[in-house]
């Protein structure tokens, strides 16, 4: 069976481990496996040094990269040269951009032969895996509408199966923008390679002495890269808030920043501009999650919008307790909601604050730095869940199914 995967760029962020696991796992006497992927603007971290610790050998487009282009027209070129040259029996792009130009180009593919005048065009299979989608908070309304609009259409077209990574994102897709059809999507939660994050309190004390923190500080993480959809600036304001009503009823508290991208000198800028020098900490990108999440008490997303996020599934795996947003898919990683409070609410496995609303998190923050025994349950709950529900284990084993199965239809 020959899979081509395709991915925009090899960026930092979980689509990048994604596509690596399952090109490295799907090479063997049943799979064969090729993955395309585009250039990483400036600003952003490669991780290439990722594929080849799984010895895994991308092959490059250098025009395809993540926004629109006069160049997109050459990257549809070269993957339809490259459908042409492997003959796959299944397509599957991973993320907006590759999603569009992938599924565009095998569209072509499978309909420019003449075999087509004879009703037997390129038999070939199609899936296409959100890992968050672009329908709000990112762009304006009419350049949204016109990608709501393609992506309609692909997946009327050229889609034979829509991946989702949680409930809730099959809900905003499908049931709130109106892409696809039911029957056409399947729910495959994100996988992570749990095995570094074993016995992570025996490492809690690496970050902190590099940092130096106190015994009694509480040390509150953001982890991701420093981009709008992000939205660091909530997390500054949340960090400028405690800073100036700082008194003896909280906990004292540090917060750092993980991570970088094009944003990183505005927001170091504003976090001068707010007096947050001796609060917040730019720690810039790691490659050692293991030591980092161990050394933090509660990891914090601020974000917009988000399929999965990574981080908060590394963090539970981590046992380190949550407090996030409600967009996408945190609202099923968080768990249902045990307690009500005024703007914020507890929920199973973390604190769920609207977003955008650094007041409200603000409170949630403080609540969740207040109960060292709520922070106990939350560590528990979420490594018993994300060691359950998010093993690279599984993910290979569904996604091999989903192959399987699509290819007795072919068949």
């Amino acid at each position: 069976m020959k899979v081509i995967r395709i991915i925009a760029r090899l960026n930092v962020g979980g689509p990048a481990r994604h596509v690596v696991w399952l090109t490295q796992a799907l090479q063997n006497d049943e799979f064969q496996s090729v993955l395309l992927t585009g250039s990483v603007p400036g600003g952003e971290e490669d991780m290439s040094w990722f594929a080849a610790e799984y010895n895994v050998v991308p092959r490059y487009i250098p025009e395809m990269s993540r926004e629109l282009s006069a160049k997109d027209v050459i990257s549809l070129w070269k993957l339809y040269q490259q459908f042409r040259r492997e003959k796959p029996d299944i397509i599957h792009t991973h993320t907006a951009k590759a999603g569009t130009i992938g599924r565009a180009a095998g569209f072509l593919y499978r309909w420019l032969t003449w075999q087509t005048l004879i009703g037997k065009p390129h038999r070939v299979k199609f899936l296409h895996t959100f890992h968050g989608h672009v329908f709000h908070s990112y762009y304006g309304r009419r350049k949204t509408r016109f990608f709501l609009s393609v992506e309609k259409m692909l997946a009327r077209l050229v889609t034979d199966k829509i991946i989702v990574i949680s409930n809730q994102q099959f809900k905003e897709i499908h049931e709130q923008f109106k892409v696809g059809k039911t029957e056409q999507f399947q729910i495959v939660p994100l996988g992570i390679d749990l095995a570094p994050f074993v016995e992570s309190e025996a490492r809690r004390h690496l970050l902190r002495e590099e940092i130096n923190a106190a015994p009694n500080e509480i040390i509150i993480g953001l982890v991701g890269r420093l981009t709008e959809i992000k939205n660091h600036i909530l997390f500054l304001r949340v960090a400028q808030i405690y800073k100036e009503r700082q008194s003896n009823e909280f906990p004292p508290l540090r917060f750092v920043i993980i991570g970088d991208g094009n944003l990183r000198k505005t927001l170091e800028a504003e976090a001068v501009e707010l007096g947050l020098e001796d609060t917040v900490m730019f720690l810039g990108n790691r490659n050692d999650a293991e030591v980092f999440y161990a050394g933090l008490d509660i990891v914090a997303l601020t974000s917009h919008n988000e399929g999965t996020p990574l981080s908060l599934i590394e963090a539970m795996a981590n046992a380190r307790p949550v407090i996030s947003t409600a967009v996408g898919g945190t609202v099923d990683l968080l768990g249902k909601i045990i307690e009500e409070k005024e703007d914020f609410a507890v929920c199973k496995r973390g604190i769920r604050v609207a977003p955008n609303n650094a007041e409200a998190f603000f409170n949630g923050l403080i609540y969740l730095a207040g109960n060292e025994n709520l922070r106990d349950e939350f560590s528990r709950c979420g490594r018993d869940f994300a060691v359950s529900n998010y093993s690279k284990e599984r993910l290979i084993a569904e996604i091999k199914d989903l192959y399987r199965d699509l290819l007795k239809e072919k068949g």
